[in-house]
């Protein structure tokens, strides 16, 4: 069975990635008139996201296509991130 979700329960959503890693958490949807495109995640002390990004960016945004979950957190595909390869999983 479907459930639907308000937008704005998902603010402030942890997310985490695929693997089990704590990614970030939710700070904006983005939308068209007629669904979600993409979600907005903030870096927060001690996520993957804030260990990728190092001090400069504050976040990314991330295409709703790679989201594989959404219920008490968000799940999304490491594949998503743009700057992830399999040398940084290695080194980590």
């Amino acid at each position: 069975m479907l459930k639907m979700k308000r937008i704005t329960e998902s603010y402030n959503m942890k997310v985490f990635t695929d693997s089990g890693e704590y990614f970030g958490d939710v700070e904006e949807a983005i939308l068209t008139p007629t669904k979600v495109i993409a979600w907005r995640v903030k870096a927060t002390r001690d996520s993957f996201l804030s260990k990728i990004l190092g001090g400069g960016a504050k976040g990314v945004i991330v295409p709703h296509q790679h989201v594989k979950s959404v219920g008490d957190v968000m799940i999304i595909s490491k594949l998503a991130i743009p700057s992830y390869s399999k040398e940084t999983e290695e080194e980590a």
